[in-house]
């Protein structure tokens, strides 16, 4: 639908991420390709406009494109790459899941069998692809309409989200986002367990309490987190380090032994390493790739 991408090209007006008017909407702007770079990939829904784009999570490489959205049920450490085509920029809307909405959306599906959703950890992956369907991107234009008036954002946007998220669990492969909503699932008790680790990264970490903390034993809580996440919890929590770290130096100009302590690695030059590895650069490398190319 072209008013799709008409819309998205006003609305995100700058490169990169532009906020709206509406809490947990987000549109971005890509005008160069993206080389394949680790990113941390917030809990949400991503819809293209234009363009298409790559994510390499584990051995997995999942397109995305004008007829496909990404969901995100959890918040994930991944690769990400894409290729501008004929001068044209990358758009896309990125959805926060607001579990608030999410939860009174599924209590108010009459038909929806709960049983129908209580299915193995190894079947709710914490990134799905799904299909675009037209009811689908009638929504999204309807939401993109409302974002380019501040009234109708105030008015109408908080019900938008909601009928987006009701046309995500009605289609292919929502088990893992009703899962999500379910209390005991294995996917809500890591996703409960990764909120722990965003909120104290900086700490010690140890397996056994994290397990602990969401009433599973450790063997079955590496199990259900691989399964979700595609990595272990100490290989998660690694990348979730690494890339706090990247924003506090690329972002806010934190020396790069400062930034290492506080995400919290006792030791930069073990820091320095880990970071090169995953990056592809140095701290001081990666600063000043970035200062070239602002």
């Amino acid at each position: 639908m072209q008013e799709i991408v008409d819309i998205m090209e006003r609305l995100a007006s700058r490169e990169g991420a532009n906020e709206t008017a509406v809490n947990g909407v987000h549109l971005f702007r890509r005008s160069e390709n993206i080389h394949r770079t680790p990113l941390l990939y917030k809990q949400g829904v991503i819809i293209m406009g234009q363009g298409a784009k790559k994510v390499h999570l584990g051995n997995q490489v999942y397109e995305y494109d004008q007829d496909h959205y990404l969901v995100l049920t959890v918040p994930l450490p991944a690769e990400c790459e894409a290729e501008v085509v004929d001068g044209k920029p990358l758009l896309s809307l990125m959805v926060d899941i607001d579990m608030r909405i999410l939860n009174s959306v599924i209590q108010q599906m009459d038909d929806w069998d709960e049983s129908s959703y209580s299915v193995s950890e190894n079947k709710c992956p914490g990134l799905y692809r799904s299909q675009a369907t037209p009811e689908f991107k009638e929504t999204v234009l309807r939401l993109l309409r409302t974002l380019e008036s501040p009234v109708k954002s105030r008015v109408l946007g908080e019900g938008l989200v909601r009928e987006l998220l009701f046309r995500i669990l009605c289609g292919e492969n929502a088990a893992s986002l009703h899962a999500l909503a379910l209390k005991n699932t294995g996917l809500s008790r890591i996703d409960k367990a990764l909120k722990q680790i965003h909120s104290n990264f900086d700490q010690p970490f140890q397996v056994d309490q994290l397990a602990g903390f969401v009433n599973m034993s450790t063997s079955a809580f590496h199990r259900s987190f691989k399964g979700v996440t595609s990595l272990s919890p100490i290989q998660y929590l690694k990348k979730v380090r690494l890339n706090r770290a990247k924003s506090l130096i690329v972002e806010e100009g934190v020396r790069s032994g400062d930034a290492a302590r506080m995400v919290g690695y006792e030791s930069v030059s073990q820091f320095n390493r880990e970071f090169k590895r995953y990056f592809g650069a140095s701290p001081r490398g990666l600063l000043m790739m970035n200062s070239r190319t602002a």
